[in-house]
């Protein structure tokens, strides 16, 4: 695994500083080897801490890095200043429009989204798991950015690495909550390989979102989590082989 951060960037996001990271370039060891940032996680502290920092480096270096604690939700903050660790909100999204603060997303299959209208100086980021998707945070996440004098007409948005179709295998109790929720949903469930099953497609549901809402550009990078153990970690991959643990990336934007 290779020493180097590397930010995947988002063509839709232009010139905002803004990366997706992987697992590789950090210094987390065992199960957690690379770029773990997950303070969640059962990993060695001071190794969290020092990808943390690597992963600020490598995007926006001098800038604050703000997480959340995620829960699955739909809810959005506006953040004006950095958190303490042990002060961390808990919410699935934050916008700002505060020049210096670099908003962070963590995930390991679930779906991270960044959001930048430039004209306006606001940017948001979003974690999409599929709780999070079907009520609505990437709206939540749309009008919090509004109320820092954001257009949606103008916002554009990226799709990050998250799990694929081919490798998130649901049941048809998940199926039927989508199907329920929007008949129009079916659309991204294919014939799973096992009887009452289906496979999800997470990343264009929530591309379907963003387009509902008024997004007019997004990019979706289309990179499976789960397939490459090289690039990524992946809670459902871990979770298939046994494993008591498993590491979170991170998605970045900044002004």
């Amino acid at each position: 695994m290779t020493d180097i951060v590397e930010p995947i960037r988002a063509p839709s996001l232009g010139d905002v500083r803004h990366g997706f990271l992987g697992r590789r370039g950090g210094v987390s060891t065992g199960i957690h080897a690379g770029l773990n940032v997950g303070l969640g996680s059962d990993d060695d502290r001071d190794a969290i801490l020092e990808n943390r920092r690597r992963a600020v480096a490598a995007v926006a270096p001098g800038a604050a890095l703000v997480t959340l604690h995620q829960v699955h939700s739909a809810d959005a903050v506006a953040v004006t200043a950095p958190f303490a660790d042990d002060a961390r909100p808990h919410a699935d999204a934050l916008v700002t429009d505060r020049p210096g603060l670099l908003l962070g997303i963590l995930t390991a299959d679930c779906v991270p989204v960044l959001f930048a209208d430039p004209a306006a100086g606001v940017v948001g980021a979003a974690h999409a798991g599929w709780k999070g998707a079907i009520n609505g945070v990437t709206d939540a996440t749309i009008a919090a950015m509004e109320k820092l004098g954001a257009d949606r007409g103008r916002i554009v948005a990226a799709i990050g690495p998250c799990i694929a179709r081919a490798s998130y295998e649901v049941d048809d109790g998940f199926f039927r909550r989508f199907a329920e929720a929007d008949p129009e949903n079916e659309r991204f469930f294919a014939d799973g390989v096992r009887d009452g099953h289906h496979q999800f497609d997470i990343e264009a549901y929530v591309t379907a979102q963003l387009a509902a809402a008024g997004i007019g550009r997004v990019a979706a990078l289309g990179l499976d989590t789960y397939a490459h153990e090289d690039r990524f970690y992946s809670f459902r991959r871990a979770t298939h082989r046994g494993e008591p643990g498993y590491g979170r990336q991170v998605s970045l934007i900044g002004l």
